[in-house]
């Protein structure tokens, strides 16, 4: 799904403002030519202890490929803060940044003496890349196709976005990203507990409250994909008289978390469910197309 679900940042606003963000820094530092003084370097974060290197490396990218790779990325993985609620995924983009970020500084400490790299390239890398892990191993493919004899999936053109923005910058962009995909694993190993840890309420409501997109048009009824099946479809009639048709049947509440989980609507997913008989492939494709008129 190249899209990531439902359009713009509905139910996304840690996402919006993560993406505002490393957007607004990225134009700023680059209007004041100090786009490439950014990024992490022993001299400055160790020796000279600059500070505000490491905040400004969290966020803020140095060229304009990997800012439209960067955000392109991090506008599609929305779909796990859908899927988790903000104040988790809030929780996994601290413990990402968290973690990724002594890994970056560890790994400069380690290769000071060697000359192999003298800095590393700015920018969530280890948000973008700790997002491949739950991407890799949730999203499922919808379809597949060849192009030039060679197979793809849907999957394939954000894999191919994060290829493009690792090796960016070589060695200065691909240590950030292995840095962000341990760190993705970690939160998926539940280390510390971490999956089950939410922040207070006052900081989901903050983003909801400064970053939510205008919800005038997400209070609109979901627009129905099955015509005139009523609002407790999916559970098989009782008493009524055979019309020649198979009863509808109720789709497995895992089949609708799952569609869900790419955030679509969960009227719609299980309307379109029922309309795909249970197939989840076919019933994604229904939303898919459900979307595009």
């Amino acid at each position: 799904m190249q899209g990531g679900g439902v359009s713009g940042f509905h139910n996304a606003p840690v996402t919006r403002a993560i993406v505002l963000a490393s957007g607004l820094l990225s134009v700023v530092f680059s209007v004041n030519r100090r786009a490439r003084a950014l990024g992490l370097s022993y001299q400055d974060i160790i020796k000279n202890f600059r500070v505000w290197r490491i905040f400004a490396s969290v966020f803020a990218f140095q060229s304009t490929p990997e800012l439209m790779f960067g955000l392109y990325l991090l506008y599609y993985f929305r779909v796990f803060e859908r899927q988790m609620g903000s104040n988790k995924y809030s929780v996994f983009s601290l413990f990402s940044i968290a973690v990724s970020l002594p890994l970056e500084i560890l790994s400069l400490v380690l290769l000071k003496d060697t000359n192999y790299i003298t800095a590393l390239a700015s920018g969530p890398y280890g948000l973008i890349f700790a997002s491949f892990i739950p991407f890799f191993l949730d999203i499922p493919i919808t379809s597949r196709f060849r192009i030039f004899g060679i197979n793809f999936s849907d999957k394939s053109f954000i894999y191919l976005a994060g290829l493009q923005l690792l090796v960016s910058s070589w060695k200065r962009s691909l240590i950030p990203g292995i840095c962000g995909l341990i760190a993705g694993s970690l939160y998926r190993l539940n280390v510390f507990g971490i999956r089950r840890r939410k922040l207070p309420q006052i900081v989901a409501s903050f983003f909801a409250r400064f970053f939510a997109p205008p919800s005038a048009s997400s209070s609109r009824p979901s627009r129905s994909l099955v015509g005139n099946v009523p609002s407790h479809t999916g559970r098989t009639v009782q008493n009524q008289p055979s019309t020649g048709f198979a009863p509808v049947v109720e789709p497995p509440e895992s089949s609708i978390a799952m569609l869900v989980s790419m955030g679509f609507d969960s009227n719609a997913a299980r309307q379109a469910l029922v309309r795909a008989r249970n197939d989840i492939n076919v019933a994604t494709n229904i939303l898919l197309e459900a979307q595009s008129h």
